[in-house]
């Protein structure tokens, strides 16, 4: 009978692949809502679409937690997550809806620590640098004196953000928008720590791996001098022991000689 932890691996297994198509179907009706203008017919799709969306990451989360092995430690290590799914009620906060797509995507990066920190990266970079272009577009578009109006001048200051380098030549100028942009900022920092973090394991295995395989190179090679000396050594021994015997038997030979003409 298979096991709390077996039932709830295969439930990830099974949801990965329709949360990420829902999560991109969700991105898609922001956008379309953010940087087009619908008809009233078609903003009722589109919310339906979006509500629709954060139903079945609510519904993940619940199977999830009734799948842990002790549920207990899974919901207190997981509050953060279901903060996440109640809180963006508010329009300009909904794409926090998209986080837990990254811990969708971290499932699929393998067994090898390298494949997980270089998908998640990956994602959260793409994931952080739109969701933050749509959210403070969304917030600062129809705003006076607003400089922000635009889906690429959003994704210009989304990118010079999320990297620290701070242009200025694009800001926010509502209260909303700034903590888009400070959770823009700390996720950057958070992203740029995890590669320099994976560069460094990188560059340090690479090294280790480089003296290791000289090392073995360098003891095969003195393993192989040894046994060519020693077989020299053996050849020297064998023939001083074959002169010697022949001196030997040479000398034999001639007292024998010298007792027989005697």
């Amino acid at each position: 009978m298979p096991t709390q932890q077996t039932k709830q691996a295969q439930w990830r297994r099974r949801s990965e692949i329709p949360l990420i198509l829902a999560a991109v179907l969700y991105l898609a009706a922001y956008s379309i809502q953010v940087t087009g203008d619908p008809d009233p017919a078609t903003a009722r799709l589109l919310e339906g679409v979006i509500w629709c969306v954060w139903a079945l990451f609510l519904a993940d989360y619940l199977v999830s937690l009734l799948l842990a092995p002790s549920r207990g430690r899974w919901f207190v290590r997981h509050l953060h997550e279901l903060v996440i799914l109640l809180l963006p009620m508010l329009r300009p906060l909904r794409l926090l809806r998209l986080i837990p797509l990254l811990r969708v995507l971290n499932r699929t990066g393998g067994d090898a620590l390298r494949g997980h920190i270089v998908l998640y990266v990956i994602s959260a970079m793409a994931v952080l640098g739109y969701a933050g272009a749509l959210a403070v577009l969304d917030v600062e578009q129809d705003v006076p004196g607003a400089n922000i109006l635009s889906l690429p001048d959003a994704l210009w200051w989304a990118l010079t953000t999320v990297t620290s380098v701070g242009y200025g030549d694009y800001y926010p100028v509502t209260g909303a928008g700034r903590l888009v942009a400070a959770g823009l900022m700390l996720g950057g920092i958070g992203v740029l720590s995890a590669v320099t973090a994976a560069f460094a394991s990188w560059l340090v295995e690479n090294v280790a791996t480089a003296r290791a395989a000289g090392e073995e190179a360098a003891e095969a090679q003195d393993t192989e001098s040894d046994a060519r000396v020693q077989d020299q050594l053996r050849t020297v021994s064998l023939q001083i022991d074959t002169l010697t015997r022949q001196l030997a038997h040479g000398s034999h030979s001639g007292q024998g000689e010298r007792s027989g003409r005697e």
